[in-house]
């Protein structure tokens, strides 16, 4: 299968099916099964990273130095833009935007939520190429800890478009359509890049500094709300559990 087939069907099958998996928990209203997922995707996010993303961008770049730098400038730009609300994650129901006195939200905050999760959906499918273009292996390790991080985040979404007035149906379709935006990112990032090969180190490290941030920034404070022991252990192990799933995939497509 050519390098721009397997962008295609990781943006296209991982985006559709991050939808499809936050529906069922979603609309099931499974909260204990989304918390659990989202100790998973740190995991996966920082397994990624550490196992795979960073390693790959040094091994290409004439400069270490540079790769952590674009890293640390990295995190400073999604937490700017995550300030100005164009990037925006929720992964569980007691953030800003669930709290009961929210529940009249209007339509017009639904839609703002979605034009920020397709902007998302979009730099997603771009870090998919940019993987790809590498090396396919490393494709397939990104895009499933993308996938693993979007479920949560897509679950947040649909919570926010129900409170806001959208019915189940009309949630399910705009978060379909939102997910399209990964396939159209990953489509021009494959041609745009195919003539630049030389700034793949700096998406990378562009990558792992998204990942990093929404492990740190947006997925790890929700854990510290639960503060039982039974809840701690089960989220060490699962976060284990997620590092451990990415070293695995590393073995079997034999990165």
């Amino acid at each position: 299968m050519t390098v721009l087939l397997w962008i295609v069907a990781a943006s296209f099958v991982g985006g559709v099916l991050s939808v499809l998996c936050a529906a069922l928990f979603a609309l099931n209203a499974r909260a204990h099964w989304v918390n659990a997922l989202v100790s998973y995707a740190i995991g996966a996010l920082l397994g990624a990273v550490f196992l795979d993303i960073l390693p790959e961008a040094m091994e290409l770049s004439s400069s270490a130095a540079a790769v952590s730098g674009t890293v640390l400038v990295g995190i400073l730009l999604f937490f700017t833009l995550e300030k100005l609300l164009l990037w925006r994650h929720c992964h569980h129901d007691h953030c800003e935007v669930h709290e009961p006195h929210e529940h009249d939200v209007s339509r017009r905050s639904g839609t703002m939520i979605m034009v920020g999760d397709t902007f998302h959906n979009f730099v997603d499918g771009i870090i998919i190429a940019a993987a790809f273009l590498t090396d396919v292996n490393l494709g397939i390790v990104t895009a499933l800890a993308i996938i693993a991080h979007e479920i949560p985040q897509e679950v947040g979404d649909f919570m926010i478009l129900l409170h806001s007035g959208y019915s189940k149906a009309q949630a399910l379709l705009l978060n379909l359509v939102s997910s399209l935006a990964t396939l159209v990112g990953g489509v021009l990032a494959y041609y745009a890049l195919q003539s630049m090969q030389s700034y793949v180190p700096t998406l990378l490290a562009l990558a792992a500094a998204s990942m990093i941030y929404v492990a740190v920034a947006d997925l790890i404070p929700g854990l510290h709300k639960r503060t039982r022991l039974n809840d701690t252990i089960q989220q060490v192990l699962l976060i284990v559990a997620g590092v451990g799933s990415i070293f695995l995939v590393n073995l079997v497509v034999g990165v």
